[in-house]
């Protein structure tokens, strides 16, 4: 599953451009410092594919909605963000 979109939004609510990553943050396909990134795919309220990122920061999990959007998400991509948010809080503890 991919990241839609061209923006992070942190927790802060800020959009930053691809290019500004903060530091350590490189390819939300697949790695984030050796350490695992999951997508899950959701939609938004008027029905459109979006995605839910979540990613483990030293000891934290990191959940990056869709910018500026509503994740809306079937019983079966919630189960998807259970199994990650589990898997994360694991790699958390680490």
């Amino acid at each position: 599953m991919d990241l839609v979109g061209s923006t992070v939004t942190h927790p802060a609510r800020v959009a930053v451009p691809p290019s500004a990553d903060p530091p350590g943050l490189r390819d939300l396909r697949g790695s984030f410092e050796g350490r695992r990134v999951w997508h899950v795919s959701c939609g938004d309220v008027i029905n459109r594919d979006r995605c839910l990122t979540v990613l483990v920061d030293d000891n934290k999990v990191v959940l990056v909605g869709p910018p500026g959007e509503t994740a809306v998400l079937s019983s079966g991509q919630l189960g998807q963000l259970r199994d990650a948010l589990r898997e994360a809080a694991e790699q958390a503890e680490r």
